[in-house]
């Protein structure tokens, strides 16, 4: 094992320290670019300057992401880095990075490495003490909060509830005193049921449903969970949620 390799091995006292702008002669950077999650217009000028001039751009949709660089006159070589193929497509970016090649990875939108296979391929690169450097962006989880109402001075990112109602069940029951705002994202299709769930677990807490965020129907449910419930049988949403639920009363 190289000793790059031994950074974050348990009892290992030495801290890996990446300069992020230093002057590197053999390794490549890993960047991890943030594109819009709806409106075109929040795509950043270095998110556009980073994918132009990066070896390889890497991405969840090849397709979706094939249109967002047409738009944008972007000609980079695009390659696929998803769940699916990420055990085998992992240590190859890996080795092109070793190899000096710098690599964008994107996500269909938003930004990369939050409820996404490029976590797994941040961790390899920090495990082979490649420099990984974010270009920030839009993030819907972080919208929708700031949008809600709820408090925002601590919050929990919860990602995709579990589909199964008893994982779900249990879920809601470990976070049932956390005091922080709550953030799930769900499909428009379970919405609903994941709603009912709430309303049985955590009756009358305050929330908001965020649908469409940056786009031309953006919409904000706010109001108990049962109030929510009903609109949204009553309303059946399109387009990905988010949903921010009020944490758990502090004690003063």
């Amino acid at each position: 094992m190289r000793e790059d390799e031994k950074q974050g091995t348990v009892g290992d006292t030495t801290a890996q320290v990446q300069r992020s702008f230093a002057a590197r002669e053999k390794l490549g950077t890993l960047y991890l670019v943030a594109t819009p999650i709806g409106n075109l217009e929040d795509m950043t000028f270095r998110a556009i300057r980073t994918l132009k001039e990066a070896g390889l751009i890497a991405a969840e949709d090849t397709r979706q992401t094939r249109k967002l660089l047409t738009h944008f006159d972007i000609q980079n070589r695009l390659v696929s880095y998803h769940e699916h193929n990420k055990e085998a497509s992992g240590p190859e970016l890996i080795k092109l990075l070793k190899e000096g090649t710098s690599i964008a990875l994107v996500t269909d939108a938003g930004i990369p490495a939050i409820s996404d296979p490029g976590a797994d391929l941040v961790a390899l690169a920090v495990a082979h003490a490649i420099p990984v450097v974010p270009i920030p962006g839009a993030n819907a989880a972080l919208s929708a909060l700031i949008i809600s109402g709820l408090p925002t001075d601590r919050f929990l990112f919860v990602g995709f509830p579990p589909r199964d109602r008893k994982a779900l069940e249990r879920l809601l029951a470990e976070l049932a005193k956390e005091s922080g705002t709550i953030l799930f994202y769900e499909s428009p299709h379970r919405v609903a049921k994941t709603l009912a769930t709430l309303a049985q677990k955590w009756a009358g807490r305050q929330m908001a449903v965020v649908r469409e965020l940056t786009k031309r129907h953006e919409e904000a449910i706010r109001g108990s969970v049962e109030a929510c419930l009903a609109y949204v049988e009553a309303n059946p949403p399109l387009g990905e949620c988010c949903l921010v639920v009020r944490g758990h009363p502090r004690k003063t």
